[in-house]
């Protein structure tokens, strides 16, 4: 694998994940049609690698999130550096239950994890669950944004997004468009309709990529690809921070009808190209 291969896929990886667009989506396209994605040796392996990027970008962006529930979450335990300290309140940690909560939903996917990865590399159905995908934000814009945020959502709320986010594990479907549409549409403020879909990223790519390695200790490491993996390893961070951040921004000053009309754009190319080609 060329070095340069690598810093577009941690690219196309980085930016995808978090922009409501399927990172699936924009891999599949690539490796299907111009047949320049994971090299044919170590490819689960690179693949973990650049999961791990993006997963490292969310700890970095929301790293006072992560230490706040943790020290709550110990707290409510009486552990840690707040035992005792009486707090009748621990926002941080109930948050971290709505997480887990919308996590567990997940576990439905196993029994089918194989038969979705094989629509992987259907291009047709990944152009249809893209242009999906951009109904769907096309949708949440003209939903009215509610006022809930972590504290005051409630255990129906994470289910519903952790059963949406299910359903973005279908290859095309974004699964950030999918859990901030779901949020939106549960009562949440956009603003935190976007905090919680990254934080809930964090168990959820976790899961997955724990699961890939036994499938990546099955097939090797070329070593001689390894610090091609490392350096999209390191692209796929950066861009996911600066993904991340973005979508804020958006979320923060505007809406999210542009990410539609895009996905609807690649979605058609994509089923136009794998027609002609």
């Amino acid at each position: 694998m060329s070095i340069w291969n690598a810093i577009l896929l941690g690219l196309v990886q980085g930016i995808t994940e978090f922009l409501p667009v399927s990172s699936s989506g924009h891999l599949s396209m690539i490796d299907n049609l111009f047949k320049l994605s994971m090299p044919e040796d170590g490819h689960v392996f690179f693949d973990v690698l650049l999961h791990l990027g993006t997963l490292i970008s969310v700890c970095v962006v929301y790293w006072g999130d992560i230490v706040d529930m943790f020290y709550e979450a110990l707290g409510f335990l009486n552990l840690g550096p707040l035992a005792g300290t009486r707090k009748r309140r621990y926002p941080a940690a109930r948050q971290f239950l709505m997480i887990v909560l919308a996590t567990l939903p997940l576990l439905l996917v196993l029994p089918v994890k194989d038969q979705l990865e094989r629509l992987y590399y259907n291009n047709y159905f990944i152009g249809v669950a893209l242009v999906l995908t951009g109904c769907m934000l096309y949708v949440s814009d003209k939903m009215i944004a509610g006022r809930k945020t972590g504290s005051s959502m409630t255990v129906l709320d994470a289910i519903l997004i952790g059963l949406c986010q299910c359903v973005a594990t279908i290859p095309g479907l974004s699964r950030s468009g999918t859990t901030i549409t779901a949020g939106i549409a549960t009562g949440l403020r956009r603003d935190y309709a976007v905090k919680f879909s990254f934080l809930m990223s964090i168990p959820a790519v976790l899961g997955a990529n724990i699961l890939n390695l036994v499938d990546a200790a099955r097939q090797g490491v070329k070593l001689a690809n390894v610090p091609a993996y490392l350096i999209g390893m390191a692209v796929s961070m950066l861009a996911g921070i600066g993904a991340i951040s973005f979508l804020r921004y958006i979320a923060d000053r505007g809406r999210f009808g542009g990410f539609a009309y895009y996905c609807w754009v690649v979605g058609v190319l994509s089923i136009i190209l794998t027609m002609i080609f």
